[in-house]
């Protein structure tokens, strides 16, 4: 009986060290994966459907950990607050930023963080936070599904529009359009031998009027050539003239000056004078005309100092 009780002892003693094992070694497993891992909560203000516990975290692209819990924010409900763990060595920053990710075409969600310039500090928890906070951006998802009503109203405008353009009127004005048009490459068609011969002669005309230019180029070419000759005679010319026309202003001016006292003179007495001759010359035209008035008249008379003789009347 004794040696029945120390088996139960002994088995009991190993049964309880073999527990306490198992809870040490569960306790370093957590106190190494706590160690190993940090805890950030992600804040959205959108919807994050399709991101569920467990979805991935990735870092420019590379899984750094998991989400663990998402809930609301009793205070706001209209964030959402999604618990995340990532690798110790990921290098999340105060300037990191996070943002929702579609994973291929099955609308699975994943949370993708990016930026973080090297000299930032390490993100850390302030007070009365538990763990870091990152602030997500709008995604592009977001983005699209806001400005799916735009999009929608734009699509049925542009399809009345569309429905407009094409009622029944204007059906029959492009199809008479058309029609127009064939017409119009059937003619072009019959006249291609008119057409060609009219580019052989724009062809021609083209031609000849290149060497128009050309002669016209050399033309104008020799006439510089001659110009620039004959320029130094010309300039030579002109310098004669100028010096003349210089010595003859001069001499005015001395002839001015010698018969100063003359011309004043003649503009104070002599100019007086002229009003009451050109008066008197004035008379004298008059009498003149007077005179060859008469003669035209009666020659004989004004001559004979006689009137006209009468004309006989029986």
């Amino acid at each position: 009986m004794e040696t029945r009780a120390n088996h139960v002892l002994i088995g009991l003693f190993t049964l309880i060290v073999a527990t306490l094992a198992i809870l040490f070694a569960l306790w370093a497993a957590k106190y190494s994966s706590d160690k190993n891992y940090n805890e950030y909560d992600v804040i959205f203000h959108e919807a994050v459907t399709g991101l569920t516990k467990g979805g991935i975290v990735q870092y420019n692209g590379i899984a750094v950990g998991e989400v663990l819990d998402l809930r609301l924010d009793e205070k706001d409900p209209n964030r959402v607050i999604v618990r995340i763990r990532v690798g110790s060595g990921t290098p999340v920053k105060t300037d990191t930023q996070a943002k929702l990710a579609i994973i291929g075409l099955t609308g699975v969600l994943q949370i993708q963080l990016g930026g973080g310039s090297p000299d930032a500090e390490r993100l850390v928890a302030k007070e009365g936070e538990k763990v870091p906070v990152i602030y997500a951006k709008e995604s592009a998802l977001s983005k699209l599904l806001n400005s799916t009503e735009d999009i929608a109203t734009t699509a049925t405008d542009i399809l009345l529009r569309l429905n407009h353009m094409l009622s029944e009127d204007n059906v029959k004005r492009i199809t008479l359009t058309l029609d127009h048009l064939e017409n119009i490459t059937g003619t072009v068609a019959g006249q291609k031998q008119d057409i060609a011969e009219l580019l052989r002669n724009v062809r021609s005309a083209s031609a000849k009027l290149d060497s128009t230019l050309a002669h016209t180029d050399s033309a104008v070419t020799h006439l510089d050539q001659n110009l620039l000759a004959q320029l130094p005679a010309l300039v030579s010319k002109l310098d004669k003239s100028l010096a003349n026309i210089e010595a003859l202003s001069r001499n005015a001016n001395a002839l001015i000056g010698d018969n100063s006292d003359s011309l004043a003179n003649f503009s104070s007495q002599g100019l007086t004078q002229v009003g009451p001759a050109l008066a008197e010359l004035r008379r004298v035209i008059r009498d003149l005309n007077k005179i060859t008035s008469r003669l035209q008249q009666n020659p004989a008379g004004f001559v004979l100092g006689r009137g006209k003789p009468e004309e006989f009347q029986p």
